[in-house]
């Protein structure tokens, strides 16, 4: 064993936990039932799930065709289109909130025209909320889901061409079932991506309690009133995300 490395990896591993660790420690314990059953806490809760389940049906339905045509398509700029796709995940999400309110708010590039032709308005809204969450969450689901169709087997999928097998068919029986742990493993990173997201969120969709107001919002109003509380809901969040991130990584990613 290279014991050079596992002092910086045990270090490593205690500045990840250490913090994890303080809250449950300094959680009010006496009084976590009654704040967590309490209505805004529920409902944050449930709107936290719903948009980052819907943000990562909505990731997959497109984010899985995307990353198809990166891995296995020619045309001129593909390399400008990786990385604009991969953009969100390097800028501060607040500047993703900004660009998504100038294009889809009331004033905005396409905004204007919702509102004006069809009295659409997106911002400050749930939709709003799924749409931020889309835009910074997305681009892990598409880098796994490239990355699983580039290490493919592609002699499979030759020999079912060879045989008669039309692309639909080849893509669905053949392609899919090869890649299906990597677009499990990149919708659990959308979806935990999703339940986190904080910045966008806040300044596309606002910070509406009952309408907008997701977990990572509610935690951080609760720090500037409730210490406690927002200990609660850091709690909360933590349970949720690892409850699902690791039932879903045992079905998906050992699929």
């Amino acid at each position: 064993m290279p014991w050079i490395l596992v002092l910086p990896a045990l270090v490593g591993v205690a500045f990840l936990v250490l913090p994890f660790a303080g809250l449950l420690i300094r959680a009010p314990w006496s009084t976590m039932g009654a704040r967590v059953t309490e209505p805004d806490v529920l409902a944050a809760l449930w709107l936290s799930l719903s948009t980052a389940t819907t943000a990562t049906l909505v990731s997959l339905a497109f984010g899985v065709p995307l990353a198809w045509l990166l891995a296995r398509a020619e045309f001129p700029g593909r390399r400008l289109v990786r990385a604009v796709v991969t953009v969100p995940l390097v800028i501060p999400p607040v500047v993703g909130g900004v660009a998504l309110l100038l294009v889809l708010g009331r004033n905005g590039l396409l905004g204007q025209y919702l509102d004006a032709w069809f009295g659409i308005t997106i911002p400050f809204t749930p939709v709003a909320v799924v749409l931020a969450q889309v835009f910074v969450a997305m681009p892990f689901l598409v880098i796994s889901v490239e990355g699983a169709l580039r290490g493919a087997d592609r002699r499979y999928e030759e020999a079912a061409a060879t045989l008669g097998a039309s692309r639909v068919t080849v893509f669905t029986r053949v392609t899919l079932p090869q890649v299906l742990p990597g677009i499990g493993a990149g919708a659990v990173l959308c979806w935990a991506r999703a339940l986190g997201e904080f910045g966008a969120t806040i300044t596309f969709a606002g910070n509406f309690p009952g309408t907008t107001q997701t977990m990572p919002l509610a935690v951080y109003m609760a720090m500037q009133r409730d210490p406690e509380a927002a200990i609660v809901l850091s709690l909360v969040l933590l349970l949720v995300s690892l409850a699902v991130l690791v039932t879903l990584r045992e079905r998906w990613v050992n699929a």
